[in-house]
């Protein structure tokens, strides 16, 4: 599914212009001016999953900000919104191929982070509440408890389960279900499926990060049937050869001056991991 058919972003030309009609000059930078620019990068046009791939610097994030402001859709975490970063969202040129689902959102890394301290902050929360627990099962379990009242049916059903299960299932049934049986990679991966819903565009920005290769291959997979079974619309930064190897992805090199398009085996970073595990070969 395609929501977002192109976005075109000023020229250097346009961008000069403007940063020349500022009367002020008391701003150290025009960000972000100047940086999609400096490659060349003036139009995207999208697939049902398109892939920014650079390294550090290259405009990768600033683009995906852009877009997601420019197509309204909702963030948790705010982005980097400079004195001209509303100026140059409006001079940017977003076509449209449906509307824009409700349900649509950017994701970034702080957005797991924070999502992964929240787990760990309630995993602490768990650990304390677990020694109350532990008290409680020996304490029902070896008392001489009478029902006498309606009142007491509650103590009653807890004395007959500390009685009936080893103390280790009462402590986990009285837990949250598998809340600490998650890692942060897990807990990454499953924010992700979380927040990916059937008619929707997600914007993604280096999803990779927290997870293992064999999750972002889970996460390749889920984002590739998420395109052709549920109707959604993929926008990416990542680094990882594991994404990038997405089946159909439109891939724009931001490492290439100018911006080009190329296939994900083209790719330096990849080529790069190609090429240390071909010279390692004999070690497998």
């Amino acid at each position: 599914m395609i929501y977002i058919q192109t976005i075109e972003f000023p020229d250097a030309e346009r961008e000069t212009s403007f940063i020349c009609g500022v009367k002020r000059t008391c701003y150290d930078s025009f960000y972000p001016f100047k940086v999609l620019s400096a490659r060349g990068f003036e139009r995207i046009d999208f697939e049902p999953i398109t892939i920014l791939c650079g390294g550090n610097g290259s405009g990768k994030t600033t683009a995906l900000n852009v877009i997601a402001e420019r197509a309204g859709v909702r963030r948790e975490t705010i982005c980097n919104r400079s004195a001209f970063f509303q100026d140059y969202v409006d001079m940017c040129i977003l076509k449209l191929k449906a509307p824009v689902p409700g349900r649509s959102g950017i994701v970034t890394s702080d957005d797991v982070f924070d999502y992964m301290l929240n787990v760990r902050m309630l995993n602490e929360g768990i650990d304390r509440k677990r020694e109350d627990i532990f008290e409680d099962y020996l304490d029902a379990k070896y008392s001489k408890f009478q029902l006498k009242s309606i009142a007491d049916y509650d103590e009653l059903k807890k004395v007959n389960a500390s009685r009936r299960k080893t103390q280790s299932k009462f402590v986990r049934d009285e837990l949250m279900d598998n809340v600490r049986t998650y890692s942060n990679g897990e807990s990454a991966y499953r924010y992700f499926v979380e927040k990916i819903e059937e008619d929707g565009l997600y914007l993604l920005d280096e999803p990779e990060n927290s997870l293992s290769p064999a999750r972002q291959l889970e996460l390749k997979r889920y984002i590739e049937d998420s395109a052709r079974f549920f109707n959604c619309q993929f926008i990416l930064s990542t680094h990882s050869p594991f994404l990038l190897s997405m089946h159909g992805a439109k891939i724009y090199d931001m490492d290439a001056d100018p911006v080009d398009i190329k296939r994900w085996t083209e790719l330096l970073n990849v080529r790069s991991y190609y090429e240390f595990f071909k010279d390692n070969e004999s070690a497998f």
